[in-house]
């Protein structure tokens, strides 16, 4: 395996379709309608308030959360769900596992095993889900590493490591499932301010490969560098959405500018 090869997504980039999504917890909307669609190899940037359902829009993008209304597809596949008749009926839990192995998901908290190596971290999933041997699994996950600044850390234990390497440990297992889209939840959140820009190089890097990315975060400046798409929500719903020149700039609606000169 060569670095060339890392360039290419192994599979084509994902396109998504979020089509009316609504999601409750009792009597609480977190998400109130959602349309959103994502075009293949877009970078999309996902911001808003504390609380607004950034993060419970992308869990429902995998089926970590079950919409109450509404469905979503990757490459015109319906995850979690089948079309029985007129309804929506839910696959099976091993079904859904098939179809989280070509979603990545990087966490905010890492979530790295803590008792397996950096190198049993990466190679674990496509050794599982990819059916590679273990030598072909650690070749990659060695490729992949090196490829996160990390090739060093082979045989480190995540609690051996900085919050930033973790988090781009983190990463490189996403890769190596050689997912067609890869969401982000606040990457950097957990970090200390001096180790966010070393993960937010790694995802700017992965900006240019072609992956479709979807990243809620509050880094202003770096969604405005690499979104295609910037898209703000507020109370569950859609506000605004547009490239970054618009939606963050100048943007139409007054509670994207309210939210935009407390955080600028």
């Amino acid at each position: 395996m060569t670095a060339e090869t890392l360039e290419t997504p192994a599979i084509r980039p994902a396109a998504v379709e979020v089509h009316d999504v609504h999601k409750w917890y009792g009597a609480h909307r977190v998400l109130d309608g959602i349309d959103l669609t994502v075009q293949p190899g877009e970078v999309t940037v996902i911001l808003g308030p504390s609380g607004s359902g950034k993060s419970t829009l992308l869990r429902v993008i995998n089926h970590l959360e079950k919409p109450e209304i509404g469905y979503v597809s990757v490459n015109g596949e319906l995850i979690g769900v089948r079309r029985h008749g007129e309804r929506l009926k839910e696959l099976s839990e091993r079904a859904i596992l098939a179809q989280r192995s070509r979603i990545g998901f990087v966490f905010h908290n890492f979530n790295l095993f803590p008792h397996l190596t950096v190198m049993d971290n990466v190679a674990a999933a496509p050794v599982a889900t990819r059916k590679l041997t273990r030598p072909e699994a650690q070749e990659l996950a060695r490729e992949l590493l090196g490829r996160v600044g990390l090739g060093d850390k082979t045989d480190a234990y995540p609690r051996q490591l900085s919050g930033g390497q973790q988090q781009r440990v983190a990463i490189a297992r996403a890769l190596a499932l050689r997912p067609g889209i890869i969401l982000f939840d606040e990457p950097t959140s957990a970090l200390d301010p001096e180790l966010v820009g070393e993960v937010l190089e790694v995802i700017k890097d992965l900006a240019t490969s072609g992956t479709t990315l979807v990243i809620v975060t509050h880094e202003i400046g770096f969604a405005r560098e690499v979104a295609d798409r910037v898209v703000f929500i507020d109370g569950g719903r859609i506000v605004e959405q547009g490239p970054p020149a618009e939606a963050l700039d100048n943007p139409r609606h007054e509670r994207t500018r309210d939210f935009l000169s407390k955080v600028l």
